[in-house]
Parts: structure tokens; sequence; C-alpha cells
């Protein structure tokens, strides 16, 4: 599901002062505009494949507290709690607000079953997938390694923010 933004271009972005840079692109990394003012002194962009491969350097080479608050920054997957925008068009897309009170349940047991194991929330790029494909990811991947899952929540992360990042820029 598309979510409504200001698109963007990339020459404007490329010419903001840092202050907007940030409020810009804050949120492209859930609650973590840090990945954004770490990545403005790289400008310019050539294009948006650029942007992301930057933002995601600064993501991946940061240091492992840092590195796991952001991933603590996403929320559980259809959780009845306040979410970003940005999170809560995704999980609509995805049907995540329509889930039956059975699947509901079996989503949060899985959720705090993967948070105990993990220590940060399941993530998952939901785009293009519906209720029963999260469902089945998540009890894939609840029993894998902390190292296997710290680095898959990553990829996931760069899913989502390259998702982002085209609606920004109006080429999604």
């Amino acid at each position: 599901m598309n979510t409504p933004v200001h698109r963007l271009t990339l020459q404007q972005i490329n010419a903001m002062e840092k202050l907007e840079f940030v409020e810009s692109l804050g949120g492209i990394f859930e609650h973590s505009p840090w990945v954004a003012e770490g990545v403005y002194g790289r400008r310019p962009f050539e294009h948006l494949q650029h942007l992301h491969t930057e933002m995601m350097d600064i993501a991946q080479n940061a240091e492992p507290d840092r590195q796991l608050a952001l991933l603590k920054a996403h929320p559980d997957l259809a959780t009845r709690l306040a979410v970003s925008p940005l999170s809560a068009a995704e999980q609509q897309g995805a049907g995540l607000d329509r889930l039956t009170p059975e699947e509901f349940r079996q989503l949060t047991e899985l959720n705090a079953a993967y948070t105990e194991r993990f220590r940060f929330p399941f993530i998952l790029a939901v785009r293009g997938k519906d209720k029963d494909d999260i469902l089945n990811a998540i009890r894939e991947r609840v029993g894998r390694s902390l190292e296997e899952e710290q680095a898959q929540a990553l990829r996931e992360i760069g899913k989502i923010t390259r998702f982002r990042l085209e609606d920004l820029l109006g080429t999604g």
C-alpha cells in the first residue's frame, strides 16, 4: 500500500539544509533520525539507490547499541499500540488490521516469543505480503540464531526503507 506522502525530488533532497533534510528523511528509518543525520554529509546523491545504500551503510555500521535501538524502534506487527503513520499504512496494506481474533492471538503469541528470544520485535517488510505470509515467516524465523535474525532484521529494514524512499521520491 502506498502511503500518502509529500513527494520530493532528489535535487530537492540534495539542496536541503541539514534540519530540513533530517525532518524530511528522519522517519525513513523507524524512529531513528540519526540515520538521516549521519548520511547528510554524504550528499549529493546521484540516484535513489545511492541514497538508500548510504543510509543502509550508516545503519549497518552503527555501534551495536545504536543498531539494537534501531531494531527495537520497530513496532510489533498487528500491535494495538500507537505506531508511526508509515508503519500503520504498511501493516494495513498487508491486512494486519483485519485479523480474526484467533489470528491476532497467534500473531501476538508469536511476537511475544520472538521478542523474548531476540530482545527486539519481529521485523518484516510486509508490502506485497498477506497475513498468511507474515504468520508463516514469524513461525520460521523464531527458531533461528540471534546472529541470523539480526542480519535478517537489517535486511528487512533495508526493504522497508527502500519502499519508503520510493514512495517519498515517487519512484515506487
